[in-house]
């Protein structure tokens, strides 16, 4: 029993690099530290586009930006053959991304996602502090952004990233059923 547990133990010791070519408690530190700090790809860039469902676009800091967001959104809708979702997330796309210029700094990113029929909306920002919900006075401009996501929108959140948050917000496409599997991959 004792020869076999010194078997193991040798074969144990035979992977290991001996104590003087093992790697030092700074270099095993620094080889841990540099996969967690490793640069996450900038918001100014598009979001890596892992399927023919996701779109990304970087929105500039500019007021065009919102009228560029809708473009987008409903362009890209039409091609994913989702009109029926067109009008809601414009409207949805363009509270996003006025809050996010409004209330944060650093560049924006919008994410669009379909899948098995239901959208994903997504707008990126340098900002980590979430939306906050504020009472409109009945005569007040603004003020109803997440009131308009809560009546509207399947579901809608805000998530925080290393970069700042995302806020997001999920339709369903009424004109097709999520179990066709007619829109988006399943």
């Amino acid at each position: 029993m004792l020869r076999a547990f010194g078997r193991l133990l040798a074969r144990r010791r035979e992977g290991r690099p001996s104590p003087a070519t093992a790697p030092s408690w700074a270099a095993r530190q620094q080889a841990l530290w540099s996969r967690s700090l490793a640069p996450l790809r900038p918001l100014d860039a598009p979001r890596g586009r892992a399927t023919a469902w996701d779109a990304s676009w970087p929105l500039r800091r500019e007021l065009t930006s919102v009228r560029a967001a809708r473009h987008l959104t409903t362009a890209q809708l039409g091609d994913w053959a989702v009109d029926d979702l067109a009008d809601t997330a414009e409207l949805l796309v363009s509270e996003l991304v006025t809050n996010a210029l409004r209330h944060t700094r650093g560049p924006l990113r919008l994410n669009l996602r379909l899948r098995n029929s239901r959208l994903l909306c997504e707008v990126e920002d340098t900002e980590s502090s979430g939306p906050v919900r504020n009472v409109a006075d009945p005569d007040a401009e603004g003020g109803r952004g997440i009131e308009l996501l809560e009546l509207l929108a399947d579901a809608w959140g805000s998530v925080r990233t290393a970069t700042g948050k995302i806020t997001w917000f999920e339709l369903q496409s009424k004109g097709r059923s999520a179990s066709s599997g007619a829109v988006g991959p399943a």
